[in-house]
């Protein structure tokens, strides 16, 4: 009896002292209830919002470009002009420029040509050749002629060209003999040849013998049965021509060449002279072995040195009178420069205002999308875990297509 006594005490104990639950569980429903129905219907809808907020941000998108491709093409003429006109100037000026380089250029290689074949000229000499007739005096036992090549002699007084120092010159006399009985019997004659100086002075003597060329009365006969109408029609004479190198010599600075004596000897115990038709002296002279190259390589000699003042011509001007090759033009502004200049200004400060205004207007919609995100992205946050990542997923692929969007609008802009 006193155990169960006990036992109905604890029981009572513990009814009495028992802790009451809340009465909260009805909340707690109907919250469970609204998630799961929430979760449905975001589960449901949120493909087709997706879609419109993709639509939206593409029409958006494209509002701006179509903006900023109108505001471009209304500028494009004004721009297009003014890029054609500094162009087309530029060109111009470039053409201007390159004929000016060019014909400073051709007025510097013509003068370095004349200078160059001027200058090779100049070191360059050409071997004498001259021919002399000569008058022999057969009033004189020796009958003798002179040939004055320089400086006044005291005899005759004249001036002719002087053979060029260094040079070796070669005298030779041409006789035309007649083919007489007379000259073939007097064989054998002296021919002597002296250098004079301008005082008269002998500077060196020469002889030489000299003689018709025998023939044989048979082959005299034959030639004059062969030639007998060339003769008898005058085409043709019975005359011989001899050739007799009588001078080689070197002219040296002092004494000079003035002239040239040419003396007429009889063979020594005759006094019988040679009949003649004519007498002729031939010159010629020798250049140096120097002035020899540069006479036989006078092209390549013209070409190199007028290339050499031209090169050399060419680096003075570039580098001493650089605006003379290459002018830099000054441009004035004129009236009306000046009011297109001001007009251009006027167009440039209507352009930064519209531009200007259309940032604004981009600004404005980018702040009142990144609103309603936001919004948006609290209303998700307070149902449940679930939801929030949802939520956040689609927050962050709104903010990617924002990102997107306006990193294109910028650019759209800038463009």
């Amino acid at each position: 009896m006193a155990e169960k006594e006990e036992e109905e005490q604890q029981q009572s104990y513990y009814y009495y002292h028992l802790e009451i639950p809340e009465p909260n569980w009805l909340a707690k429903l109907l919250a469970l209830q609204s998630e799961i129905i929430y979760n449905c219907l975001v589960t449901i809808f949120s493909p087709f919002l997706t879609l419109s907020a993709i639509a939206s941000d593409s029409y958006r998108r494209a509002e701006l470009t179509a903006s900023a491709a109108e505001s471009a093409i209304l500028a494009a003429p004004r721009k297009l002009t003014r890029s054609t006109t500094a162009m087309m100037t530029k060109i111009g000026l470039g053409i201007l420029g390159a004929v000016h380089v060019c014909v400073v250029l051709t007025m510097v290689m013509v003068l370095s040509v004349v200078l160059g074949v001027g200058l090779v000229r100049m070191w360059a000499e050409e071997p004498v050749f001259s021919t002399h007739k000569l008058l022999f005096d057969f009033t004189n036992p020796n009958p003798s002629a002179i040939v004055h090549l320089g400086n006044k002699m005291p005899i005759v007084g004249l001036t002719t060209t002087v053979i060029p120092v260094g040079h070796t010159f070669h005298v030779s006399l041409v006789l035309l003999l007649p083919e007489s009985d007379y000259n073939r019997q007097i064989g054998v004659f002296q021919l002597s040849a002296e250098v004079l100086t301008a005082s008269g002075e002998v500077t060196a003597r020469s002889s030489r013998p000299c003689m018709l060329k025998f023939r044989s009365l048979p082959v005299r006969l034959a030639r004059t049965f062969m030639m007998a109408i060339p003769l008898l029609l005058g085409i043709s004479d019975e005359t011989q021509k001899i050739s007799v190198e009588l001078l080689n010599q070197k002219e040296a600075y002092y004494p000079r060449t003035g002239a040239i004596r040419v003396t007429l000897i009889p063979r020594a115990g005759t006094s019988y002279l040679p009949q003649l038709y004519e007498a002729e002296m031939v010159i010629k002279s020798k250049l140096p072995w120097s002035k020899e190259v540069v006479r036989r390589w006078r092209w390549t000699f013209y070409v190199w040195t007028s290339l050499y003042i031209y090169v050399s011509s060419v680096i003075i001007l570039a580098t001493c009178f650089r605006p003379l090759l290459f002018p830099v033009p000054t441009r004035r502004r004129t009236g009306e420069e000046a009011a297109g200049g001001n007009g251009g200004g006027e167009w440039e400060a209507e352009e930064d205002t519209s531009t200007s205004d259309m940032v604004r207007k981009w600004q404005v919609r980018r702040r009142k999308r990144k609103a309603s995100s936001f919004l948006y992205g609290e209303t998700t946050t307070t149902t449940s875990v679930s939801s929030m990542t949802m939520s956040s997923r689609d927050d962050a692929s709104s903010s990617v297509v924002e990102e997107e969007i306006g990193d294109s609008e910028s650019v759209c802009f800038s463009g």
